[in-house]
């Protein structure tokens, strides 16, 4: 009898920290649909299958809300035997990925966790591997339950853990993420975050002195602050080191930079006194109509009332240096593809700044003063 109870409550905990994992997971990742592409493109081109890519996008939305709704599944209990089957097969599938990417197919990031946390290949594998005996002894525990029969609560909840998972990603995807993980978001001073983020880079770099000793052959590291290296009759140097402490690949606010023929325009546009209007276009000449014209009725309005606005574009410019929107000329810089998409997670839309600092963005559906 106490056994019995001792595996219901181990059962009870795996049960929770699974869907707590989940939810977790699954919410970072379905409010920002758009990293969650990215990195899924990111595996996809590694394991050579390119021709998915267009699939890209809805397959996001759906694997995050996917998992989304099955921590809410499991927390709540609704159909625990079928969930548990799921969660079983994920672990196991999710396990095998994180494995490759930490051995045969290195990635820097496996974006588990969205960009609300960010791991190393092992520590997702190993975080994994704890999480796959837990969904094992919850399968266990439920597996006598029948898998299909729905009561009319559980048929209910499904229906409103579904329509809340995918809506949210749906939602984010045509507008914003309602909540922003990334670095450029709004209240950020983008001059003093590339400077903050310099210094930390800087502190978090340290160098290593490697000198053998003369006698025995043996290697050693030695700090800067360290003495002992100093004494040449019994040190013999080696080499010189630098490691950084967090090799856990970041979304860099530094690596803003905008250009164009003429040069690098990156201290005008931070150091604009005023409000800025930074219209971000993926492929100025095909964006959608519709998308087109509330940008450029922006355009309009912000330039009749006084403020400054550019186009920002990956799409090489060559020798131009403006752009005509609403029958305006504004100038127009490139920046680079990942900035964009770190600042902005849309194809097109709108990043406002106030004195260097972020006031607004929008998707180009929301685009407005």
């Amino acid at each position: 009898m106490r056994t019995k109870r001792t595996f219901k409550n181990i059962t009870h905990l795996c049960r929770v920290i699974l869907a707590l994992t989940f939810i977790f997971s699954g919410f970072v990742k379905t409010v920002d649909p758009w990293g969650t592409a990215l990195k899924v493109s990111e595996y996809l081109t590694i394991y050579g299958w390119d021709s998915l890519q267009e699939y890209v996008m809805p397959f996001s939305i759906w694997l995050c809300g996917a998992e989304l709704m099955m921590g809410l599944m499991l927390l709540f209990k609704v159909r625990i035997r079928l969930i548990s089957i799921f969660a079983v097969c994920s672990m196991l599938i999710f396990t095998t990925i994180t494995f490759l990417s930490a051995t045969v197919l290195p990635v820097e990031d496996c974006g588990c966790f969205g960009e609300a946390m960010k791991l190393t290949p092992w520590e997702t594998f190993l975080k994994n591997l704890c999480l796959l005996p837990m969904a094992v002894v919850v399968w266990w525990r439920y597996r006598p339950d029948r898998i299909f029969s729905f009561s009319k609560l559980e048929l209910m909840l499904t229906v409103v853990f579904f329509s809340v998972a995918m809506g949210l990603g749906t939602y984010c995807y045509n507008h914003l993420p309602v909540i922003d993980f990334l670095p450029y978001k709004v209240g950020t001073n983008i001059h003093e975050a590339m400077l903050a983020e310099q210094r930390a880079q800087d502190e978090e770099v340290e160098t290593l002195l490697v000198y053998r000793n003369r006698k025995n052959g043996r290697l050693k590291e030695f700090r800067l602050e360290d003495t002992e290296w100093q004494d040449e009759t019994k040190w013999e140097w080696v080499e010189t080191r630098t490691e950084s402490e967090h090799n856990v690949v970041k979304a860099m606010i530094s690596e803003f930079a905008v250009h164009n023929a003429e040069g690098d325009a990156t201290a005008q546009l931070l150091n604009h006194s005023g409000r800025l209007y930074m219209i971000c276009m993926t492929d100025p000449e095909s964006a959608p109509t519709a998308c087109s014209n509330r940008l450029n009725n922006l355009v309009q309005q912000a330039i009749m009332q006084g403020h400054f606005v550019v186009l920002l574009t990956p799409d090489p410019l060559y020798e131009q240096v403006n752009a005509s929107m609403g029958g305006l000329m504004v100038p127009c810089f490139n920046i680079d593809a990942s900035t964009m998409k770190t600042m902005l997670r849309a194809h097109d839309g709108v990043v406002v700044l106030e004195d260097g600092v972020i006031v607004a963005k929008y998707n180009c559906r929301d685009a407005r003063l």
